[in-house]
Parts: C-alpha cells; sequence; structure tokens
C-alpha cells in the first residue's frame, strides 16, 4: 500500500489520517505554503510552518485552528513521523517529510532550488518517493540567475526615472513581491505598493519581516509619483487604479516571461523571468540529489517531465493527477 495517494479530497494518507494541500474540507490539513492552490478554506485543523501562520489568517479568517511547526520540528500522527523542510519557493513554503514502515515519502509542494534572499533557503532532503511538481519542466526553461534579474530590474527603474516615468511591476502579491522589494535599490527613487502587496507585508511583518514602500491611498496624491518604483499584482493590469499612475512603463515578472510570445500576448513593455518555481535544470538536479527510486509528477508538463525522467535516469516515474496550478504564475 502506498503511504500517499489522491482521492477526491486531496493527497491523502491513510496510515495517518491526514492530507497534505488538500482541496475539499478535510478534518487534518498539513499546508505546504500560503498559495491558494495548496491553502484552501474549511480546514478542520491546520499545520503549517509558522511563518505561514499569519497567512493562513489573512486569506481564510483570524478563527481558523492552525497549529505552527518549525523546519525540522518533528511530529507523529497515528505513527507516520512527519516533518516540514524549507522548499525555497516562498516565506514559509515546506517540503513535508513522512516516514513510516521504513519509507521516506517528499511531497515538495511548490518548490525552487537557487536562493532568492528572501525565502527559507531550499534544503535537499533524501527520500525514497519524490513527489515533484512540473511547472517549467521543459528544457526550454532555465531561467537567468536571480542576482542578474534584480539588476536588469534595477536598470530599468533607474532608466525610467531618468525620463520622468513611474515603472510599474506586476508580479503576485505573495513571493513575487516580496523577492522584488528586498532588492529594490532604494536609491533610485520612492516605493509604492498596491494595497494587496502591501497587507501581505503587513501580515509577515507578525513573523519578523519588513519590506520597504508607501501604501497607495485614495488621499495620496498622483502628481506626487514620479520616477517611483510601484509593485502592483497581475490583477491591477488596465485598472482604473493603475491609469492614475500615469506615465509609466510596466513589467511583468513571471517564468513565463522567459519566451518573447509570452510578453507580446501581456501587453506589457518589459517582461522579467523571475520565478518561484524550478526551472528545467533545478527539477533534473533534484531528482538526482534526492535519491529517490520512485518519482510522482504533478501539475505543469507532467507527461513530459515524467518520460524524461524514466528514460534518461531509468527511475520509475509516474503522473499524480491533482488539482494544484500555477495561478501564481499563470496571473503573473
Amino acid at each position: 500500500m502506498s503511504l500517499l495517494s489522491v482521492n477526491e479530497f486531496g493527497l491523502y494518507c491513510k496510515q495517518g489520517d491526514f492530507y497534505i494541500d488538500p482541496w475539499k474540507p478535510v478534518k487534518t490539513a498539513l499546508i505546504t505554503h500560503g498559495h491558494s492552490d495548496h491553502m484552501r478554506w474549511g480546514m478542520g485543523h491546520y499545520i503549517c510552518h509558522h511563518h505561514t501562520v499569519p497567512i493562513l489568517r489573512l486569506r481564510l479568517g483570524a478563527e481558523n485552528d492552525v497549529q505552527g511547526i518549525a523546519y525540522e520540528e518533528v511530529l507523529e500522527i497515528n505513527g507516520v513521523t512527519i516533518s516540514f523542510h524549507p522548499a525555497g519557493h516562498i516565506i514559509g513554503s515546506a517540503q513535508i517529510r513522512l516516514a513510516f514502515a521504513g519509507e521516506v515519502w517528499l511531497f515538495t509542494g511548490d518548490y525552487k532550488l537557487e536562493h532568492d534572499g528572501v525565502s527559507q533557503p531550499y534544503s535537499l532532503v533524501k527520500c525514497d518517493h519524490f513527489i515533484t511538481e512540473s511547472t517549467f519542466g521543459l528544457p526550454i526553461y532555465n531561467f537567468p540567475a536571480n542576482q542578474t534579474i534584480y539588476s536588469d530590474i534595477n536598470a530599468w527603474w533607474h532608466s525610467n526615472a531618468e525620463e520622468g516615468m513611474n515603472t510599474v511591476l506586476l508580479g503576485y502579491a505573495l513571493g513575487k513581491a516580496q523577492n522584488i522589494l528586498a532588492h529594490a535599490d532604494q536609491t533610485i527613487g520612492d516605493i509604492f505598493l498596491h494595497g494587496a502587496v502591501d497587507n501581505v507585508n503587513q501580515a509577515l511583518s507578525e513573523v519578523g519581516y519588513t519590506f520597504p514602500g508607501t501604501r497607495i491611498t485614495a488621499d495620496t496624491r498622483r502628481d506626487a509619483i514620479r520616477g517611483a518604483l510601484i509593485v502592483a499584482p497581475p490583477s491591477a493590469m488596465d485598472t482604473p487604479w493603475l491609469r492614475t499612475l500615469k506615465p509609466y512603463r510596466i513589467a511583468m515578472c513571471s517564468g513565463w516571461m522567459q519566451l518573447r510570445g509570452a510578453r507580446r500576448r501581456r501587453g506589457v513593455d518589459r517582461g522579467f523571468a523571475l520565478s518561484d518555481h524550478c526551472d528545467w535544470r533545478q527539477l533534473n538536479q533534484a531528482i538526482q540529489q534526492t535519491g529517490a527510486k520512485h518519482v510522482y509528477v504533478t501539475h505543469g508538463y507532467e507527461h513530459n517531465f515524467s518520460k524524461w525522467v524514466r528514460e534518461e535516469y531509468h527511475i520509475e516515474a509516474a503522473i499524480f493527477k491533482t488539482l494544484y496550478n500555477d495561478a501564481e504564475e499563470d496571473n503573473a
């Protein structure tokens, strides 16, 4: 019997009688991170990393029953040993390790190997069974180093500011926005925030994080915003709110921006291939380093990547059909 399987409620551990990132209400839910496809409303009891707790309360309500856990802290439920390990995806994100009857399973949630300078860096966890996402599981996706992207963003902002233009960066409010803000060169100009970004920043301040930027409100004088950096979620595109911030140039931050066609379809001036997911190189590195003999591939290019793992590494690889998606990248 497999320790983990998929049913109509989500990824289920029958031995422990709990779910990981379930998509329907269940009694006990282990949560890998705070994005909406992994952390949903209606669970009886949530278990997540301490830094995900304020995000859960912000997005799902303060009344929820939430248990915070530290990285590598050990829990045991019905004989299953459970621990959370950094996934490097966003602040508080975790891979979840399960050990039972001499076998180790690892569910990555979403993850990336390259350190973004904000999230807790990815931690390699050896395992027998490895469940991986495959958002960018094709060889065409090989991202530039994050530091190169941050430098390119600051150079573009500086150029726009010299022309008296504002710079608008669109990125998911949880994860991408904090990475942008942490690496923004504050000597170039002022930084302003969409309310959705500021809400997340305020929640994360409860666990010690601080990020630059002033929230734009109805009282903010738009004529005083010149040469500034404005960080907003993708939903702000083509809204009346955004139009009040003219003149501006606008860019999208997403792994999909590596492809020129994606930039054209988004109708933006620039695209920065800034992603919170593994690219092709990182996915392959993770597969090889975990030492897993069984690999299960979820959301993304499941067919292509599982076939590649079987043929290239001679490892058993199968598809795990789940309801997780790439919303934070799709929307970016």
